[in-house]
Order: C-alpha cells, then sequence, then structure tokens
C-alpha cells in the first residue's frame, strides 16, 4: 500500500471505541514533547482533550492535542512545517475552517493524534477544556456521553463524520451549561 493509500485508509477508517488505555496519557505526553520540542515558541500551551484525556471513558484510540498559538495566521503558519514532521491535513478542510486548523498523524494505516490548533483563551479553546473537564469531573455525566457514542459507533461504523455529527448537540448543550 502507498503512502497516499494508506492516508486514505486513515481519513475513512471506521468509528471503533475501545476500552479506556491507561497509556494514553503517556502517549499524549510524549507527543507534547515531541510538538514542543521541534516548535518551542510556537505553541502557548499543549493540552490532552477528547474521550483520552478522560479516565475510564471508552474512546476511538486516537489521542486529541489542544494546542493553543497567539493568532490563526499563526495557526496557519504552523501548517506545512508540522506536516513535515509527521502530521497531514485537509487543505480543502482547514481552508473552510475559520476558527481552528486541524491536522493528524498516522501510523499502520490508522490515526493515532488529532491536532487542533486554536487561539490560546479565545472561544474554541475554553469550550475543548471546559467539556473535557466537565467530563473529568462528573462521572454520570461521562456515562451518558460514553452511551451516546456506543450507540452512535454501533448505528455509523463506517461514517466518522455522523458520529462526530451524532455527539455535536451533546457537547454544545454541556459547554453551554
Amino acid at each position: 500500500m502507498t503512502e497516499q493509500e494508506s492516508l486514505q485508509a486513515a481519513i475513512h477508517e471506521e468509528v471503533a471505541l475501545r476500552a479506556y488505555d491507561p497509556r494514553w496519557p503517556g502517549l499524549f505526553e510524549a507527543e507534547r514533547e515531541r510538538l514542543l520540542a521541534l516548535f518551542p515558541d510556537d505553541f502557548i500551551a499543549v493540552e490532552h482533550i477528547g474521550s483520552t484525556a478522560v479516565p475510564g471513558l471508552a474512546a476511538k484510540p486516537v489521542i486529541d492535542i489542544l494546542a493553543g498559538v497567539a493568532s490563526m495566521a499563526a495557526a496557519r503558519a504552523l501548517v506545512a512545517p508540522l506536516c513535515a514532521q509527521g502530521y497531514t491535513a485537509s487543505a480543502e478542510f482547514n481552508a473552510s475552517l475559520v476558527d481552528r486548523q486541524w491536522l493528524m498523524r498516522w501510523a499502520g494505516g490508522h490515526r493515532t493524534h488529532h491536532l487542533h490548533l486554536v487561539v490560546h483563551g479565545g472561544e474554541v479553546w475554553v469550550q475543548r477544556l471546559r467539556f473535557c473537564d466537565a467530563l473529568r469531573a462528573d462521572a454520570a455525566l461521562a456515562a451518558r456521553y460514553a452511551a451516546l457514542k456506543a450507540d452512535l459507533a454501533a448505528r455509523y461504523p463506517n461514517d466518522r463524520e455522523a458520529y462526530t455529527e451524532g455527539k455535536a448537540a451533546f457537547v454544545r448543550a454541556v459547554c453551554e451549561g
């Protein structure tokens, strides 16, 4: 399989939840340290977000990383250098985004990391951290989210966009609540 074919397979891979893996925080920390070493002056802060950041929560085994930068111009300027360091990005998808830039790492035909470049302290930064913190602090809320994710993964095993969209109202309600 060529590199491009592997990338396409990773982009369109199935929605498959895994039981919480206690190695996930360490995988985040290793990538955080790598990013800070590669780009020491570019990131204001780097945080572990998403389901892999919530102890006990089942997740797609993809480490979500929130990287705070000074501006969206700074985020856009980092895309090419990050791609030179093992990430990949969709120029078309990122062109449609006004509040973030999105990249992913993959290995063996599977996504391993999602990197979300956002303005540090901005609305997206605050909302992503608020959601993750709420799940960590409230076991009942995390259980409801886990049930929703399991239902969506069963209904949309081959449609990541539908799976993600199915979670949107829940995420908004938590962030606004």
